[in-house]
């Protein structure tokens, strides 16, 4: 008692203390007895620490970090008192009868769960503890019988009816509780206690239970409408599945003892059940995943309930209720993802056999949408149920347990499907399947597996054929392979088969698949393995050195992360299997076993070494960033699991590492990449020192000045690399005397402290970061004195962020925490955070001016750069935004010109040095981001002065604030303020994590003062209204950031409401002091709604949002109304998610009317409202144009929307008020209003309404002609008829229902397609309409009203100005193409599309020749799009035609639709067209044309011959090259004719010859690098198309020249930079015969390195086969050297940059992919062998002396350039020493293949 009482009084750890102590003493038998006899000072106590922490918590405003210990404090509390509580029920029954004391105790305990209940500061799981403990208390006083329920019945109705049989001191302490005034989520509380605390099993103790258990879930469902926080959506979804659980309990007990009226209440189709469906339709979307969860558990409870209310059966099809749910929600479109729990759930109850029947093609209607990795975790759950129940129920029906008969029906049900889409769907389609499918499919039934490989190698089977771009049969056995092996399924390989199922050679050439998910299957086939001591194999060791060559230049980012990944795996079981080898060596006997360990652990020891070498090998200058990255990952990962070291190590990889691969090593972190940088500064640290050689000391003397240079670097990148070559000197025992050796050269004092002689390496460390940061900032602080008075010198010559970034990054590395030279570290704080102040106030000036990018001219012009001096006087900041009113105007000084133009300035010792515009901006804005990240470094990491031991002090944390303050609030230049912001996001993050309460209030206090400032600020104001308010939504995101997530988020509320306040119009605030406010108010709140990091917390305040970004554009200010609409457009996002696709209307970033006012209720009201008074704007019987400003923004929310399969007439939300307004918006006189709101139209239709709908729109519509008819009506209906049957027909399958009248009403006005209609524009939507109904094969109308439609529109057609060519008025009004190719559409309809349907063979002559001879050139192209559409379907057709016998007239193997008259007209467009776009298109045409036969190309009378239509084309294709288009058809029909000429005459073709070489030419420049993409798409089509008659052809139809010229731009296209012109051109190999070829690329689909290497290869073995060895050598070497620019390139290397300018971003190589050092080397390694065949002549050797001098020449040169650069100039000069080596390397190769030709050539002489 005495200690009860001691503590009561003590600090709130005391509390904590005793409150575990109870917890603990009520699990012994001694301490309960204890606290049952104490139990009146035990609750007396709770009674008081609860008191008190209420108290606390009054007070605690602003200190997040102590809020949320009080809360965590208070939960502890009263789930404690909550155990004592129950655990002492008997004990406190018999207490209640005889002690007051012990009622006003349990009073006051009482009083403090209400007031936890009450205020909404508390943390909702505090409350919702406090509600459990509520009615606990009260059923402990009360007992279990009808009064209990009474009284939680009468609380949850706020009533104090139900309290009457309560005791009085009880019934006046819930009087609190029942007031109309209390937070709503009271009553949530107080029903998850009710739920929680209460007994539910078995019969209801009486019929206010009945009540009770009926009133939770209407309460919650009530409150589900009004509250918008998410985690409190997350509650009550979350009590609704506890109720139905408790519903279950009663209902599962004796059914006699349910009372009827429960039974009924509770089954399928009432009026409850009906309301908890509308929630689960509303939830089932809900941005948090537990809320979906949830409501997935819901859905399959209520159908327990129907089951057990309803006594229904397991038979679906004898439950019109479940049979009519099931058909709804198969029936709801996929995209929403509710619908897959909610089918599961009918799976799991009634079997997979009931949804199989309803969709028997539900299995690949489900694999198809695993291509969609939102949809893909959904479907593959379902799919998983569904197979499994399918299975077990054909299992339990089958006849014979032993039969196969029902294995086979369902692998014909699942495995067939699975197969054909991983065969036809291309790879990126399928990746899901692997993920989140296959291995569920495997782990059902592993015996499906040998099914698979059976069928995926039967040449007989549908896999066998697939289209170009998917996997294929080979790579879906791969990927069947791969998750079989990853499951256990198939053992390694042994015997030369793959798990015993595929062969070795299959899986290698899977391994350079063309297909980059083929080749991660195969990949992962070899490497993933169930076991992960599973031993390697010496097989699977080879296929990983076949892989890894190929496959190290990956550019996909996916691909390579996927390549590391699986390495990864089998590095870690090579780790893990030698472990088990060793112990087994030690452990074995049998000395059999013991040598095949050995040998394997020698094997291991042998591919390690071979890998290591392979990687560092790579890392040479010329190798692109793709493979330096993969390979430093991967050799990351072997020092990571095994380590370069070099002493007795069982596989000693040091031993493999050179100083040559360390330097290359440490030459990569020069690259300009930066994850390139980091692994490269990761992996030095692994290699063995003695290879680096950092520890020399001249060495380390050499890179400590190539960084402290680069440091000064006006190329921005240079800064990052001088930082990773410091911190890697940081481990260096003697960098102290380099760098006092660097402080004498740079004249700066510098005392580092010295390391005692057995100094730690954390000593050493701190040590050498302290004279590292010293030395920096000595010459920070010169290089701050030298700016402060020349801003232009220290820009041009020695800018100033560099220092400061490896000051940051030096002291990134350092732990704090145990720092032991406190007060040096301490003065050198002050003296940084001094020198970041100067820093800031040099560069200031231009940052924070009113046009940081314009008040200086951006101008790269030396001639420019004298007059910034002058410029940058002028510049003050610019305080205020009177620059809207009165502009400022830079004076003009008349000086003399020679000074006002001078090129170059002198700096102080005399030197020039240039500046430019770009410079200068460049070199404040990194300034100032660099000052950011520098003080946020400092106070995020180092300690607070007021812990010992400290370094920083509140005073210069507070006065850090102060200064992002400043910046954020006054820079106008974006990226000063974006990363401002950076530092400010650590320095809040320290404030709210410090110890200092003075420090956790200044987030708050900060808050407050920028609010207050906003509410005043006025055209006069310091912050910026323009720049989208600039820096001051990043300093409020920052500070708001800062807040917990689990607090009460005090801060956000009180921000919200005030902005919300401010960005709303108001009639009291129409002032032009208000509209300053009001657009930092609406810029503040989109970047608010923006932040992730404040995630659902924002979601209640995003209606208030959309209603002032929506009356915002009511704004007559335009500044508000831009930034309404920028608000608008991230609140859509905010609310429908990312867009998921092109298309702008997808049906993904959409959600049901129903969910949506749900989530946002108070925009029901709203947006009704708004839109019935634009709706009222828009007649335009008057003529003029009325636009309501927010109606556009109206009808884009509102088409997001679609109707909720609850939706009805009685729905409280639903859509159909909206519909009228929407219909009336289409009466609009502005075009564009009309068709959103037919667009809008759309969703709030449901598909059955669709018919009436439409049926009603065109009884709108006048039936004959009149003066009253209104034509901006007659158009909007006709697109909302449109628009509704073009929904129908995408989703619906089906026709329109029999007697519709759709067809009759249509027939009445067809007036309205005539010349009787003056207007085209509704002409040619009415003609849309017809077609829509018309056109397609499966008709929406029944046969014979289609048929008479159809007549009805040939009719309008023939009579029409497109047909009979009548000059019309019509044809030159506004809206006239439009009509016409409406017009034209039909007729293409009745022409190409479906001719058999509407008129035959004549009238689709007399159409096709109307179209192509059309005047407008629209209409051609739209026939000539027709034509060419209906070809490419028949494409296939005109294959087969092509391979019949040779005898038959090849100009009639076409499609019969294409008679001779119409193939006339398009070839004379073909000479005659002068449109790009139409042209283009009849070429393609003919092209497909042509390839089904010879055609006859006439001119009028005169036929073409050969020769003129090669001509023609040629010149079109050279004269096109303004239109890619036109361009790629004529070169690729030219292209296909020449071959075609070839084939029929290999030998002559003179035709072909008289054009080869400008032919050839042509399609050689296609391959440059600079040209488009789809231009080299195009060369590379033809390069293959050609290979077999041009590139292969022993007769050299072209020549050697020319063949050879065709093979080098294929070969160039191999390594072009794009990877689909790789992969379009590594398909030659599939036109080579296989025995051209070597065993493992024939016949097979390469990746483009393996394609690479076989085309040299092929070419070498084609040279000697065309007996043309020596000039092929010849040829190729040239190529080796390098012919393009070479000459200009070395004149520009003799004396390197001596007048070039110093340009901030060089622009390096086009092409990141391609490897020119690897080309060479691949070149003279196949050289190599064929100058061995080699038998030169006397011109050839004359040709080879004079390749020989110039490389002579060239080696010469690049070696003189080289040993001009500076020294390290793989530093100082990376991209020069980089070119130049290669440029020397080169040389170095060719002189190699010449001399070995003279050599031959010497033997061959001597031989004869």
């Amino acid at each position: 008692m005495a200690s009860l009482s001691v503590c009561a009084e003590n600090t709130s750890l005391t509390w904590c203390y005793w409150l575990n102590k109870f917890v603990k003493s009520l699990y012994s038998f001694p301490g309960e007895r204890c606290i049952k006899k104490l139990l009146v000072e035990v609750l007396q106590f709770f009674h008081k620490v609860l008191s008190e922490y209420l108290h606390q918590n009054r007070g605690l405003t602003g200190r997040h970090i102590a809020q949320a210990q009080l809360m965590q404090s208070c939960l502890a509390a009263v789930k404690t008192s909550m155990l004592v509580v129950q655990r002492c029920q008997e004990s406190l029954a018999a207490a209640l009868q005889d002690q007051s004391e012990l009622e006003e105790t349990l009073g006051g305990l009482l009083g403090c769960y209400t007031h936890i209940l009450t205020d909404e500061e508390f943390i909702q799981s505090v409350q919702s503890t406090a509600g459990m403990a509520l009615v606990l208390l009260i059923r402990s006083v009360l007992g279990s019988g009808d009064d209990i329920a009474s009284v939680v019945c009468g609380l949850l109705q706020s009533s104090g009816q139900g309290l009457e049989s309560s005791p009085p001191w009880l019934r006046r302490r819930c009087e609190g509780l029942c007031s109309s005034r209390r937070p709503a989520g009271v009553s949530l509380y107080l029903c998850h206690g009710a739920l929680a605390m209460l007994s539910w099993k078995g019969a209801l103790p009486g019929p206010r239970w009945e009540q009770l258990l009926l009133l939770v879930p209407n309460t919650l469902l009530d409150l589900d409408v009004s509250i918008k926080e998410s985690s409190t959506a997350m509650v009550v979804a979350r009590v609704l599945t506890l109720w139905s659980g408790a519903a279950l309990d009663c209902l599962q007990g004796e059914p006699a003892a349910c009372p009827p009226a429960l039974q009924q209440a509770l089954s399928g189709g009432s009026e409850l059940q009906r309301r908890l469906l509308e929630h689960i339709y509303s939830h089932w979307e809900h941005p948090l995943d537990g809320v979906r969860h949830q409501t997935r558990s819901l859905f399959r409870n209520l159908l327990l309930l129907h089951q057990h209310a309803a006594g229904a059966g397991p038979d679906p099809t004898k439950d019109a209720y479940v049979s009519e749910l099931t058909l709804s929600l198969l029936g709801l479109e996929w995209h929403m993802r509710g619908k897959y729990g909610s089918l599961g759930c009918l799976v799991e109850l009634y079997g997979a056999g009931h949804l199989l029947e309803l969709q028997p093609r539900l299995p690949s209607r489900l694999l198809g949408l695993m291509g969609d990795q939102t949809l893909a975790p959904y479907a593959s759950d379902l799919l998983e149920r569904l197979f499994v129940s399918h299975k077990a129920q054909l299992a339990s029906a089958a006849a014979k347990p032993g039969s196969e008969d029902w294995m086979e029906l369902w692998h014909q049900t699942w495995v067939g499907p699975l197969l054909h889409m991983l065969c036809r769907a291309r790879p990126d389609q399928t990746t899901y399947i692997l993920d989140y499918f296959l291995p569920k499919l495997l782990r059902c039934s592993p015996s499906s597996l040998a099914h698979m490989v059976k069928a995926l190698q039967d040449p007989g089977s549908s896999c066998s054929a697939s289209p170009s771009g998917s996997r294929g049969a080979l790579g879906a056995l791969m990927t069947c392979l791969r998750a079989a092996r990853a499951q256990g399924v198939i053992p390694s390989s042994e015997g030369g088969l793959w798990g015993g199922l595929v062969p070795l050679a299959l899986l290698q050439q899977a391994l350079i698949h063309k297909h980059d998910q083929v080749r991660m299957d195969a990949l992962g086939l070899v490497c993933e393995s169930h076991r992960s001591t599973e031993v390697l194999t010496s097989e699977e060791m080879e296929l990983i050195r076949y892989f890894l060559p190929p496959n190290l230049n990956s550019q996909s980012p996916g691909i390579r992360q996927q390549t590391v990944s699986l390495l990864k795996k089998l590095l870690c079981r090579v780790k893990d299997s030698t472990q088990l080898l060793q112990k087994r060596l030690i452990q074995e006997r049998d000395p059999e076993q013991s040598q095949r360990d050995q040998h394997t652990l020698h094997l291991y020891k042998d591919f390690l070494r071979w890998l290591s070498v392979t990687l560092l090998d790579v890392l040479l200058p010329a190798a692109s960033f793709s493979k330096c990255l993969m390979s430093l990952h991967l050799l990351g990962l072997l020092a990571q699991l095994f380590s370069f070291s070099t002493g007795p190590d069982v596989f000693a990889l040091g031993e493999v590492v050179t100083s040559t691969h360390a330097q290359n090593v440490l030459y990569c972190v020069a690259s300009n990449f930066l994850e390139v940088k980091q692994l490269a500064s990761a992996l030095l640290r692994q290699l063995p020192p003695s290879t680096v050689g950092l520890q020399e000391p001249d060495r380390m003397l050499g890179v400590l000045q190539a960084a402290l240079d680069l440091s000064t670097s006006t190329k921005p990148f240079d800064s990052v690399t001088a930082a990773h070559l410091l911190n890697l000197l940081l481990h260096q025992p003697e960098l102290s005397r380099a760098l006092l050796l660097c402080a004498q050269r740079q004249g700066v004092r510098l005392q580092p402290p010295s390391a005692p002689a057995q100094a730690s390496h954390t000593l050493l460390l701190e040590l050498n970061t302290l004279a590292v940061v010293q030395l920096l900032l000595g010459c920070l602080q010169s290089e701050v004195q030298k700016a402060e008075s020349s801003l232009l010198q220290a820009a041009s010559s020695r800018p100033l962020y560099g220092r400061a970034h490896c000051i940051t990054a030096v002291l990134q590395n350092l732990d704090t925490r145990s720092l032991t030279h406190t007060e040096q570290w301490r003065s050198l704080v002050t003296e940084l955070i001094a020198v970041c102040y100067r820093m800031s106030d040099v560069v200031s000036p231009v940052v924070q001016s009113s046009s940081p990018e314009g008040l200086i001219p951006m101008d790269t012009d030396s001639e420019t750069s004298a007059g910034l001096q002058r410029i940058l006087q002028e510049i003050q900041p610019r305080d205020t935004n009177d620059f809207f009113t009165s502009a400022r105007q830079l004076e003009t000084h008349q000086g003399d010109p020679q000074n006002s133009h001078t090129p170059s300035l002198q700096a102080a010792g005399g030197e020039g040095y240039r500046v430019t515009a770009q410079m200068v901006l460049v070199c404040c804005w990194r300034s100032m981001k660099e000052v950011a990240m520098l003080l946020g470094q400092l106070c995020q990491t180092l300690p607070l002065r007021c812990t010992q031991p400290g370094l920083i002090t509140e005073e210069q944390v507070e006065g850090v604030g102060l200064y992002f303050r400043q910046q954020l609030l006054q820079s106008r230049h974006r990226g000063a303020f974006e990363l401002a912001y950076v530092g400010f996001v650590r320095l809040t993050d320290m404030l709210c994590r410090s110890g200092s309460r003075t420090l956790q209030q200044l987030p708050a206090r900060w808050l407050s003062e920028v609010l207050e400032e906003v509410k005043s600020s006025d055209p006069s104001s310091k912050l910026c209204a323009t720049r989208r308010s600039a820096g001051i939504p990043f300093y409020i995101q920052a500070l708001l950031s800062s807040e917990p997530k689990s607090s009460s988020c005090s801060l956000l509320k009180m921000t919200m409401r005030t902005l919300i306040g401010l960005a709303t119009p108001s009639t009291e605030r129409t002032s032009d002091s208000s509209t300053v406010p009001q657009v930092h108010a609406l810029n503040i709140l989109r970047a608010l709604y923006r932040d992730t990091r404040l995630g659902e917390n924002i979601i209640p305040f995003v209606s208030d949002g959309m209603q002032a970004a929506v009356l915002g554009f009511t704004s007559p200010v335009w500044a508000v109304r831009n930034s309404s609409t920028l608000l608008f457009s991230t609140l859509i996002t905010r609310i429908f998610g990312v867009k998921k696709g092109k298309d702008e209307h997808s049906k993904k970033n959409r959600m049901t009317g129903r969910e949506f006012f749900t989530r946002f209720p108070a925009l029901y009201p709203f947006l009704l409202t708004q839109l019935e008074a634009a709706a009222a704007t828009v007649e335009s019987d008057s003529g003029q144009v009325k636009l309501h400003p927010s109606l556009f923004l109206l009808l884009l929310v509102l088409s997001r929307l679609y109707p909720s399969p609850m939706d009805g007439s009685s729905s409280p939300l639903g859509l159909a008020p909206f519909m009228p307004f929407i219909m009336r918006c289409g009466r609009s006189a502005v075009y564009r209003t009309r068709e959103m709101a037919a667009r809008a139209l759309v969703p709030f239709v449901l598909l059955t309404q669709v018919p009436s709908t439409v049926h009603s729109l065109l009884q709108e519509l006048p039936p004959q002609p009149g003066t009253k008819v209104q034509q901006n009506h007659i158009h909007g209906t006709l697109l909302q008829v449109l628009f509704l049957l073009r929904s129908y027909q995408a989703d619906s399958h089906r026709p329109l229902p029999a007697g519709s009248g759709v067809g009759e009403a249509l027939g009445q006005r067809m007036w309205l397609a005539s010349r009787q209609n003056s207007c085209v524009v509704t002409r040619g939507a009415f003609l849309d309409v017809l077609l829509c109904l018309c056109r397609p094969k499966i008709s929406l109308l029944d046969g014979s009203e289609v048929r008479s439609l159809r007549r009805s529109t040939l009719s309008v057609l023939m009579a029409s100005e497109l047909v009979t060519s009548d000059p019309s008025p019509a044809t030159s009004a506004p809206g006239s193409t439009q009509y016409l190719l409406s017009l034209a559409s039909v007729a293409l309809g009745a022409s190409v599309e479906l001719p058999e349907v509407w008129g035959g063979a004549e009238l689709t002559a007399q159409l096709l020749e109307a179209l192509l001879r059309c005047p407008q050139y629209e209409v051609r192209e739209l026939a000539a799009e027709g034509v060419l559409r209906r070809l490419q379907e028949e494409e296939g057709v005109l294959r087969r035609l092509q391979e019949e016998e040779e005898g038959e007239d090849k100009r009639r193997k076409w499609p019969q639709w294409l008679d001779d008259t119409t193939l006339s007209h398009l070839i004379g467009l073909a000479i005659h067209e002068t449109q790009p776009q139409c042209l283009a298109k009849v070429l393609k045409a003919l092209r497909l044309l042509s390839s089904g036969g010879e055609l006859l190309w006439r001119d009028g009378v005169q036929v073409w011959s050969q020769q003129e239509v090669l001509q023609h084309l040629l010149t079109l294709a050279q004269n096109s090259t303004y239109s890619v288009e036109l361009h790629c058809a004529a070169l690729t029909l030219l292209s296909q004719l020449v071959v075609q000429l070839v084939n029929s005459d290999p030998q002559g073709a003179a035709a072909a010859v008289c054009c080869s070489a400008q032919w050839a030419a042509l399609v050689c420049s296609c391959c440059c690098e600079e040209q488009p993409a789809e231009v080299k798409m195009m060369a590379a089509e033809v390069l293959v198309h050609c290979t077999p008659a041009l590139l292969l052809s022993p007769h050299l139809p072209l020549g050697l020249s020319m063949t050879v010229s065709l093979w080098r731009s294929l070969l160039m296209l191999l390594q072009d930079e794009d990877q689909e012109v790789r992969d379009a051109a590594s398909d030659f190999i599939s036109e080579v015969p296989a025995h051209l070829l070597s065993a493992g690329v024939a016949g097979a689909s390469v990746c483009p390195p393996a394609a690479l290497l076989s085309g040299v290869e092929l070419l070498c073995r084609l040279l000697g086969l065309w007996g043309q060895p020596a000039a092929g050598v010849l040829a190729l070497t040239e190529w080796l050297l390098g012919e393009d620019g070479d000459d200009r390139d070395v004149s520009a290397e003799a004396a390197p940059d001596l007048d070039e300018e110093d340009f901030l971003f060089e622009k390096g190589d086009l092409n990141l992919w391609a490897e020119p050092g690897q080309w060479v080397n691949l070149l003279h390694a196949q050289l190599t062998p064929l100058v061995q065949t080699a038998d030169p002549g006397a011109a050839d050797m004359d040709q080879a002396q004079q390749i020989r001098a110039r490389a002579q020449a060239e080696a010469l040169i690049s070696q003189q350039a080289l040993d001009a650069l500076p020294a390290l100039p793989q530093f100082s000069s990376t991209v020069d020493h980089a070119r130049l080596t290669l440029r020397r390397h080169r040389a170095e190769l060719a002189l190699d293949l010449m001399d070995r030709l003279l050599e031959r050539r010497l033997q061959t002489g001597s031989n004869q």
